[in-house]
């Protein structure tokens, strides 16, 4: 061991091998916490808002984290090596790609200082002895600084590799051009279209295709997009690479493809998730859709949503109805009341006959059941529910549509 770096006694380390013991297997609230941390940091916030930046960065900290634990029950309070694994490199590349790096890098100091926290916690629990922990606290807070400022400088260099790669060739031009037109600059229409390689005068139908667990690779996600142009009808596409998991593509058609057709297009790609905005025409149509398809990501990341593909057009009440959690969870038992713990069948049997305007013929038509069994639903609705569905069908309705977008996990 280099004299810098003098190994703590052997009591210590073996101490610091059971406290690793323990963070190797860390709660969810602990990870839960250092994820909030290194999201909710100054100026994070672009970061946060990205499905697929934010579960990035969350990789990164569960795998920095498992990698420091990991370390320290083989080697116990030696200098621990960066890990330089996909979840973190790849990360970097991404942060780069969206212009985003020199904020990334907050995230690293954030989460150390919740991770710190924890960990004092756990020293504590592990002995009595005022020296032993003195020492103990010492060489903790010698390895994670440490290891998060080698961390640091490897991540700075990936990122400053990567940004120099960015900087050649036609696809860096590319992304450059998109950036320039998203954020409303000056831009000379000629001169943008003759960069994309693609007409900004006509309609346009901006998709978002991503992947949040990060084990989709690029092949699949070409292939959504393709999919998701053939269901558009569409002969052509650009096509931007925004990172590791994600494309950003517009497709020239002015009808966004239903979600049916793009989902049977996906039947090879169950982890690939598509966000399609509303159609819209020239440059200014261009923007906006890309952003509806954003705003429709974000919610089907926020709501843990099951569902493969969205359309902003089908999906634009839940986003704004959802935006804040604690407000959502208000609103749905509020509004629903004992219906919102009743069976499937009984509270698409009511959103379905509110669609169709009270018609209990019709509903039974959509759902293709019997009018009998629809009328049996819909009076033990009105059982559940805290008010007459005829006097609060249009926030039933709402209430109704948020459920069925949101997934088990919110």
């Amino acid at each position: 061991m280099t004299a810098d770096w003098p190994l703590p006694s052997p009591a210590v380390r073996e101490l610091f091998r059971r406290g690793a013991e323990v963070a190797l297997d860390p709660s969810a609230d602990w990870v839960a916490e250092v994820h909030t941390a290194a999201l909710s940091g100054a100026g994070m916030r672009p970061v946060a808002e990205d499905p697929v930046l934010a579960e990035s960065v969350r990789r990164a900290n569960l795998a920095n984290l498992l990698h420091w634990a990991a370390a320290n029950v083989q080697r116990p309070g030696e200098r621990v090596p960066v890990y330089v694994g996909p979840e973190v490199l790849d990360g970097a590349r991404d942060l780069v790609r969206r212009g985003l790096d020199h904020l990334g890098l907050d995230a690293y100091r954030t989460a150390q200082a919740v991770a710190w926290r924890h960990w004092m916690q756990i020293c504590f629990a592990l002995t009595a002895d005022t020296a032993q922990l003195r020492e103990l606290l010492d060489v903790s807070a010698r390895s994670i600084s440490t290891f998060v400022d080698d961390t640091v400088a490897t991540v700075s260099q990936r990122m400053a590799a990567e940004r120099s790669e960015l900087t050649r060739g036609a696809h860096a031009e590319r992304r450059a051009t998109v950036s320039l037109l998203l954020e409303g600059a000056p831009l000379a229409r000629a001169r943008a279209e003759a960069q994309l390689g693609y007409g900004l005068t006509g309609p346009h139908t901006a998709v978002i295709v991503w992947s949040g667990s990060g084990e989709v690779g690029s092949d699949q996600l070409e292939a959504a997009a393709e999919a998701t142009m053939r269901a558009a009808g569409a002969g052509r596409r650009l096509t931007v690479v925004a990172g590791a998991a994600a494309l950003w593509v517009w497709l020239p058609v002015d009808r966004a493809p239903e979600p049916a057709a793009v989902t049977a297009g996906l039947a090879g790609a169950p982890g690939v998730r598509v966000a399609i905005g509303r159609p819209g025409s020239d440059v200014d149509g261009f923007r906006r859709s890309h952003l509806d398809a954003a705003t429709t990501q974000q919610m089907l990341a926020r709501l843990t949503s099951p569902q493969q593909v969205a359309r902003y057009a089908d999906v634009q009440l839940v986003a704004l109805l959802t935006t804040d959690p604690t407000r959502v969870e208000e609103f749905l038992t509020a509004t629903l009341g004992g219906l919102l713990g009743a069976d499937a069948a009984t509270r698409d049997t009511v959103l379905t006959y509110v669609r169709e305007l009270g018609s209990a013929a019709r509903t039974a038509e959509r759902l293709y059941t019997h009018r009998n069994t629809v009328l049996r639903r819909l009076a033990r609705a009105e059982e559940l529910l805290p008010r007459p569905l005829a006097e609060d069908a249009v926030a039933v309705a709402a209430a109704l549509d948020v459920l069925r977008w949101r997934g088990g996990g919110s």
